[in-house]
């Protein structure tokens, strides 16, 4: 079932007076951040506001992919990609962490000539990925009469299972003594003369030298509380899982109309590739100019919808006083409900593209909302009118993979360590500073 605000709470530690590191969410950066301070030693707590992967890191596709990403991100989703292998042997529980590879497939010149066009990313990063023809991708896939041209294909990517995986990290880091509070909302910074002191939390303050931001979807409104301004917009996609089903193609697939991926019960996760649903916003309108080219290329992709929601933003104003309930209080966890037309159209997709799943039953249908930047890329950054906190946030739906290595890097940065990286295309000040908005093989 998916995580919710019903779900039991089961991360309930006490709170410490201080800490060295404070991490603002629980989803797969922000307990993978916690995860690998704990293993240096570094005291750390992680305040979440709802439950541990109760939003888009639960309800994501599952992929750990390198495939398709700016050339930019994968250096860290290759480091990401290591880590996986290894973490659930490191951490002695099952992540449903497999490599069965990932296809792009292609159905139209258009689509044939873009999956080619990455090719030149993937060789630069010696990526196992190849060109595979109509032939070779009816064999991967298990079928006989398909609508595919062709595919690219890596088989060293690979699936985890998000609402096991992110609960399980969380389990390892405790166990490193990390604390873990779930129903615990940062409502602020804890600022002096402008200098960091900790957090204020519902459940009282707690002082740290060092204080991440890892809260999605959330993350333009917690900073924007601090005179922080940073893009961010929401989309909103519908998913569904089936029953099992035997002897088809083991891993991840996505054509422009339809994704799917095999399950470790046995079922497949099913989405949309061509539609995902922006709820217009005061945001919408704030952020429109660092906007305007993704919507451009994306525009028939995004549905725009103007409902009650348009009004539930404004009132959660960006200031507020943090002895009183504050907006995470008031929604712990994002639960939007799937459309049920998406969902029809899902299975005409699947009847159209995939008839092998197109009769299998939906047991489980669920959406989440998708944060993301103007170039769809991450921001990991220091702020730097408030030295000592940090940002991770732009994920763009993109973030479960690559998670584990954030988690990583930021970890490092945080007690002094070198990244590994260079992390300066992810710089929140790149959307301050001119720099254009480069989306050219944007994932």
């Amino acid at each position: 079932m998916v995580i919710s605000d019903k779900t039991p709470i089961t991360f309930k530690d006490k709170l410490p007076e201080a800490v060295d590191v404070v991490v603002i969410g629980a989803g797969i950066i922000g307990i993978s951040i916690a995860y690998f301070l704990g293993k240096q030693g570094v005291s750390v707590l992680v305040c979440e506001k709802g439950r541990v992967a109760g939003e888009q890191s639960s309800r994501n596709w599952g992929w750990v992919r390198q495939q398709g990403r700016h050339s930019s991100e994968l250096p860290i989703m290759k480091e990401s990609l290591h880590i996986w292998k290894g973490l659930s042997a490191e951490i002695g529980e099952d992540l449903g962490f497999r490599q069965a590879g990932c296809l792009y497939l292609a159905e139209t010149n258009a689509m044939q000539k873009e999956n080619e066009q990455w090719l030149d990313v993937a060789r630069q990063h010696q990526l196992d990925t190849r060109l595979i023809n109509a032939k070779e991708t009816n064999e991967l896939l298990g079928q006989t009469n398909s609508h595919w041209k062709s595919a690219i294909y890596t088989a060293s990517d690979g699936r985890a299972e998000p609402r096991i995986a992110v609960p399980r990290l969380a389990r390892a880091a405790q166990r490193l003594d990390v604390k873990i509070i779930e129903n615990c909302a940062v409502r602020s910074l804890d600022l002096s003369a402008g200098k960091l002191k900790g957090v204020v939390t519902e459940m009282g303050r707690v002082r740290a030298r060092r204080v991440v931001s890892a809260t999605g979807a959330w993350s333009s409104l917690l900073l924007g509380h601090h005179n922080v301004s940073l893009p961010q917009l929401k989309v909103k996609g519908c998913v569904a899982r089936t029953s099992p089903v035997a002897n088809f193609y083991l891993g991840n697939a996505v054509s422009e109309k339809i994704a799917f991926r095999k399950r470790q019960d046995g079922g497949y996760t099913i989405a949309l590739a061509d539609h995902t649903t922006h709820n217009i916003s005061p945001n919408s309108f704030r952020y429109f100019p660092k906007f305007v080219p993704l919507m451009r290329k994306s525009f028939q992709d995004v549905s725009f919808k103007l409902d009650q929601s348009f009004f539930s933003d404004i009132s959660r104003r960006s200031r507020w006083n943090e002895n009183q309930i504050t907006p995470f209080e008031k929604t712990r966890v994002l639960n939007p409900l799937p459309d049920p037309k998406l969902l029809i159209q899902m299975r005409k997709h699947l009847q159209k593209y995939v008839p092998e799943l197109a009769n299998t039953p939906f047991v489980e249908t669920w959406a989440g909302m998708i944060e993301t930047s103007p170039d769809v890329l991450p921001i990991i950054s220091e702020i730097d009118t408030i030295p000592g906190f940090h940002v991770v946030a732009g994920l763009s739906g993109h973030g479960f993979g690559i998670g584990p290595a954030i988690g990583r890097v930021m970890a490092d940065l945080l007690i002094g360590r070198p990244p590994g990286h260079d992390l300066k295309r992810f710089k929140l000040s790149r959307f301050q500073d001119g720099t254009p908005i480069d989306l050219e093989n944007a994932a």
